[in-house]
């Protein structure tokens, strides 16, 4: 991490899942007395009991598919939460932009997975897929009742495909280890936070080659560009070549926070 930058920490996840509760904790016992937190909230959702606990909490709105939000000034470690009814990949883009604007840097992308919510409605495990793929650390909350073969089956599809994001239970809204939560390492699979950019070097035929990779005769033209993250490609029209369910279907129609 830069010691100029303001390390921010994204949180992932549904609505309602406890993402908030969960974030208390980890202010509470992750961080050092010296440290000072600022929260920024989503303003489309409600408050809950949880807001009371947390530190400085601030609003930030999305217009037009853009974040307007100031970065809280002498914060030390700034906590954003996403909008867990609407689509995370919109949000991850609009936030990367805000994120330079500010001249601040991602500590570590947190999510947080409704295990309720995912067991009862399995159209949903693409929502989640999205969430885990920008994800350093996966916490699997409101586990009460959930069949223990689903919970296995779930980290069994992530583990298959070798995430390294790092998987850890959530009991009480209470992790075991909130300063390993917070430390920030990458473990995640996109690359789109990365301070390096990778780069995709393609020959005249369309071809991806190697960067060190040259035609012999000299006659074909390489062109290189920014990897893209496979969440980010977008068809002619402007819609992501990914799409993901709307999870405001499947959640509980009562407001609710965070």
């Amino acid at each position: 991490m830069s010691e100029e930058k303001t390390p921010v920490y994204l949180i992932l996840g549904a609505t309602g899942s406890g993402r908030r509760e969960i974030l208390a904790d980890l202010i509470a016992d992750g961080l050092e007395e010296s440290d000072r937190a600022a929260v920024l909230l989503p303003a489309g959702e409600t408050e809950t009991a949880a807001d009371a606990v947390l530190p400085r909490v601030s609003r930030w709105e999305w217009r037009e598919g853009i974040i307007f939000a100031p970065l809280p000034l002498e914060a030390t470690h700034v906590f954003f939460v996403v909008d867990g009814a609407k689509n995370p990949v919109d949000q991850i883009e609009a936030f990367k932009i805000w994120l330079e604007a500010q001249g601040a840097e991602v500590a570590r992308v947190l999510c947080v997975v409704d295990t309720q919510l995912a067991e009862k409605h399995p159209p949903l495990l693409a929502w989640f897929e999205a969430c885990v793929h920008f994800s350093d650390v996966v916490l699997l909350n409101k586990r009460e009742g959930v069949a223990n073969k689903w919970m296995s089956d779930f980290r069994a599809h992530f583990d298959k495909q070798y995430y390294p994001c790092v998987f850890e239970m959530v009991r009480e809204n209470r992790v075991k280890n909130p300063a390993l939560v917070l430390e920030p390492q990458a473990r995640r699979m996109s690359h789109v936070f990365d301070a390096e950019q990778d780069w995709i070097f393609t020959n005249a035929d369309g071809d991806e080659i190697d960067e060190q990779e040259e035609n012999e005769d000299g006659e074909d033209e390489v062109e290189a560009k920014p990897e893209e993250d496979p969440y980010f490609e977008k068809l002619t029209g402007g819609r992501h070549v990914k799409q993901l369910p709307d999870i405001s279907k499947y959640l509980p129609t009562a407001p609710k926070g965070a």
